[in-house]
């Protein structure tokens, strides 16, 4: 079983900061991409950014220059560093892997954190 612990999230004044951590631990073997998804109330879940093993990043047009997404191989974990928030950025957000466990590769969900910037 492998599990996904995501902290971080809750309330902040627009312009402010939030760092968002996943840590994820159990029966994992490696992981290759990581990354944060967002789903905000009527909408769809929408990419943040990824992350390879390699450092490689990918970032959602509407996050670029704000957001900064990093890991630590050593402790499985990956961050988000999300500063200049907005309204707009309200949303639950949810860590997202690619690894190998036991049974092969596959893709593993954290249960989310909110974040909810005020205007």
């Amino acid at each position: 079983q492998v599990q996904l612990v995501e902290s971080g999230g809750g309330l902040v004044q627009a312009g402010g900061s939030l760092r968002l951590s996943c840590a994820v631990s159990g029966n994992i073997f490696s992981i290759n991409t990581m990354g944060w998804y967002r789903q905000a109330p009527g909408k769809q879940r929408e990419l943040v950014a990824a992350i390879t093993m390699g450092g490689s990043t990918n970032y959602a047009d509407s996050v670029k220059g704000r957001f900064t997404i990093s890991r630590d191989n050593a402790k499985n974990t990956v961050y988000l560093q999300m500063n200049s928030l907005k309204p707009e950025d309200t949303a639950n957000y949810y860590c997202n892997i690619w690894g190998v466990g036991i049974g092969g590769r596959s893709a593993y969900w954290g249960q989310g954190t909110q974040v909810t910037v005020s205007s």
